[in-house]
């Protein structure tokens, strides 16, 4: 039996799943999470990599790039906008290796990962968000 494959999901379109994600968040994280940037990258640049200690590109799927929420007391003035990229090739790599998932699946692992960096929370309470969405 043949099967046919379509082109691997774009850019815009893991964007797209993020952002469904991040639309199923319950309250109070989808109401703080507006002012997060969120961008999808083919891969993480050299200097990000350097800055984690990764050499292997394919290692990082995601990064939250800003001040947890609790280190923001205060004010801070002068930074950059709080972000998260995620890396395309990465979770497609990672996706097809697994193979236990759905895309779907993993770039909601991957956002609410990046989400409870954000928000300071533990392995724990990142497990119990995505059980949620």
């Amino acid at each position: 039996m043949s099967r046919s494959f379509g082109t691997a999901p774009t850019l815009d379109e893991i964007e797209a799943l993020a952002r469904a994600v991040m639309a199923r968040l319950p309250e109070p994280f989808s109401s703080q999470l507006r002012e997060i940037l969120l961008r999808v990258e083919d891969f993480a640049d050299d200097k990000t990599l350097a800055e984690l200690g990764i050499e292997d590109a394919f290692e990082l799927t995601g990064v939250y790039e800003g001040l947890p929420l609790g280190q923001k007391e205060g004010g801070v003035s002068g930074t950059l906008p709080d972000r998260i990229r995620l890396f395309r090739e990465p979770i497609l790599d990672e996706w097809i290796s697994r193979g236990d998932e759905t895309l779907e699946q993993l770039v909601a692992h991957v956002l609410i990962h990046e989400v409870g960096h954000h928000f300071g929370l533990s392995d724990a309470d990142m497990e119990a968000l995505e059980e949620q969405t």
